[in-house]
């Protein structure tokens, strides 16, 4: 049996331990934030928080995840109003918004690493994740909104 911490909340998961975490949070505990994109751990649209750190769900095995804290996006604020999600909203910076989720946990774990960061900074951590609507420099601007350093 595996046991972990999903947004707060004790778990047990009895089933496949390759499954990838992904899956276990979108079918079996109907968090839907985290999109599936690539399945190769390439586009970052899978980005939750394991243990506090940035990590692509669709490339985590359930055996790995156990005894860990898991946070999604919508563990992330329990009202939607983290820093993040208010620059994000200020800056219009969704088009299609797939993948807005993943740019936002991997955000998130930017700052906590980094709580004022250097557009140098932003670019190497976000680099990861793709946008295909081109929305990176509101992205950007978001990032530092929420960081409070001047764009």
């Amino acid at each position: 049996m595996i046991r972990l911490k999903v947004n707060g909340a004790s778990k047990e998961y009895t089933g496949d331990p390759a499954m990838p975490l992904l899956w276990y949070l979108r079918d079996e505990l109907q968090l839907t934030g985290s999109k599936f994109g690539c399945g190769m751990g390439l586009c970052g649209a899978c980005t939750v928080h394991v243990n506090g750190e940035a990590a692509r769900s669709c490339l985590t095995p359930m055996q790995s995840a156990s005894g860990k804290t898991i946070v999604t996006i919508e563990g992330l604020s329990a009202n939607g109003d983290h820093p993040l999600q208010k620059a994000w909203e200020q800056h219009n910076v969704p088009q299609c918004g797939y993948c807005q989720a993943g740019q936002i946990m991997q955000a998130a774990s930017l700052l906590k690493t980094k709580p004022k960061p250097t557009d140098q900074d932003i670019d190497q951590a976000m680099q990861g994740n793709i946008c295909r609507c081109g929305t990176y420099q509101r992205i950007r601007a978001a990032i530092k909104t929420a960081a409070g350093v001047k764009a």
